[in-house]
């Protein structure tokens, strides 16, 4: 029987279907200390929603920062609270005062897909940043 971490071979093996390749390559660009929504990838990569990326990231996010990708309210990955805070406690990532559980503070650690100073280019998959800057100084 299929599990939930059961990648789909449709594109054959070690290869990642495109939708798959833009969220982890946005996922990987997310600067240390910030975060993106499920829906702030979908509406920034301009296709899929929320679920899918969730599924993208269940399925493929073990090798990107995961914890950098988060629910819309905040809450971190259920059964995954331990590590998450973990990281965002290396990363000074801002979270809710007196939320319990806790929760990032959305208003403060929002990343809107701009690349920070000197990080223009492509991500490590090759793919173009949001300002479309190729790296090549051109």
């Amino acid at each position: 029987m299929p599990q939930v971490t059961d990648a789909p071979d449709d594109d054959g093996p070690g290869e990642l279907p495109p939708f798959a390749e833009l969220v982890l390559d946005l996922a990987e660009r997310i600067p240390p200390g910030r975060v993106m929504t499920y829906g702030d990838v979908a509406e920034y990569l301009g296709q899929g929603g929320p679920r899918q990326v969730g599924r993208v990231m269940a399925l493929y996010g073990g090798a990107v920062p995961w914890w950098r990708v988060i629910r819309a309210d905040g809450r971190m990955l259920p059964g995954h609270e331990h590590r998450a805070l973990a990281h965002y406690g290396e990363e000074g990532t801002p979270l809710r005062d007196l939320a319990d559980p806790p929760r990032v503070d959305l208003r403060r650690a929002r990343w809107d897909g701009r690349p920070a100073p000197g990080r223009a280019g492509r991500g490590s998959r090759g793919i173009p940043c949001a300002d479309g800057n190729d790296g090549a100084g051109s």
